[in-house]
């Protein structure tokens, strides 16, 4: 069984202001499974909806943004978790942190800047399992992130203290304190240099490594999920257009969209003009009818135009929703 099964989730933003309602289609019928011990990466432009999906992954939903339908399964062992029913106080005593833990996009405002940085470890064991012997809390705290190859003054440090790269591993030693099944990691290299990203990077993979868990990888950087993911889910316009392990998807992908992402990447040596895709990313407010990347695919006919294209699955847990590929299979 796998670790989680998403299964047909839409997840809206819906306001109304002065009398005028509005729903922003941000994750519209994705379907995806995480096993234990992998990395699985999440690619899509911005604003395609990778972070309102690991929101309601993580279970931190709230208004505007609201669950429509789908579930949201984890298999934890002993604990099974719908995260779309779940209680609240259950979802933060059983699950937060415990099993699964986030990091956060842009460590340092994630950091209380008024505290030290054994303050903020000290808050989340505190809240999730307490802190009966404050001697060995310090000592495996210490351990904790001279394993992760932080240096245990960091502890005593302010987050202004440290730099960007430093800040980011604080974050990820704060994320994996109790060696949740799950780790989500949201844009975790963000306006970091490319030599810190490395590090940064080489940190999480060694996590994973050591502890078998399984890590949600979300960026649009796709050079990273070439070095890291195991697998990889395209996301365009709140749904998932592709997914395969990592190899197939940079060597042979098959969705349109996802060969525009593959060919616009630099390569050593490689003098050729690079080729922007026509207009823009479609409004989720009011999506195109039909395939979502029909009014932008070079290859699109009429029946993309009209006809919402399912899931097609190939050998080698090869999936794409093109209706090239499925009429190709037919």
């Amino acid at each position: 069984m796998p670790l989680l099964q998403v299964e047909n989730l839409r997840a809206y933003y819906r306001t109304q202001v002065y009398g005028i309602s509005r729903s922003v289609r941000a994750v519209d019928d994705v379907s995806l499974e995480l096993f234990e011990n992998e990395i699985y990466g999440i690619a899509g432009e911005s604003s395609c909806g990778k972070t309102t999906l690991i929101k309601v992954i993580s279970g931190t939903v709230k208004p505007p943004l609201r669950i429509e339908s789908g579930h949201v399964l984890y298999d934890f062992g002993a604990l099974q978790v719908d995260m779309t029913k779940i209680d609240p106080e259950e979802l933060r005593q059983t699950v937060r942190w415990k099993e699964i833990s986030y990091v956060m996009q842009g460590s340092m405002s994630v950091l209380n800047p008024v505290r030290k940085i054994i303050r903020t470890f000290e808050d989340i064991v505190r809240t999730h399992q307490g802190i009966p012997n404050k001697k060995l809390f310090l000592e495996q705290t210490r351990d904790h992130v001279m394993r992760l190859g932080l240096p245990p003054d960091v502890l005593n440090l302010y987050p202004h203290q440290l730099s960007g790269g430093m800040r980011q591993r604080v974050a990820i030693a704060l994320a994996t304190i109790f060696q949740p099944s799950l780790i989500i990691a949201d844009e975790p290299t963000t306006a970091l240099d490319v030599v810190v990203q490395r590090g940064v990077l080489q940190m999480l993979k060694e996590i994973q490594a050591e502890s078998g868990n399984t890590v949600l990888l979300v960026t649009h950087d796709l050079a990273i999920h070439a070095n890291v993911a195991d697998r990889v889910g395209i996301m365009y316009a709140g749904r998932i257009v592709e997914e395969a392990p990592t190899q197939i998807i940079f060597t042979a992908p098959r969705h349109p969209y996802t060969q525009h992402l593959i060919r616009s990447l630099p390569m050593i040596g490689d003098k050729s003009v690079k080729e922007s895709l026509s207009g823009a990313p479609p409004n989720l407010a009011n999506p195109p009818s039909g395939c979502r990347f029909h009014p932008r695919c070079p290859l699109a006919f009429d029946r993309c135009r009209t006809e919402t294209p399912a899931m097609v699955r190939l050998p080698h847990q090869h999936r794409v929703a093109c209706h090239l590929v499925t009429e190709a299979a037919e």
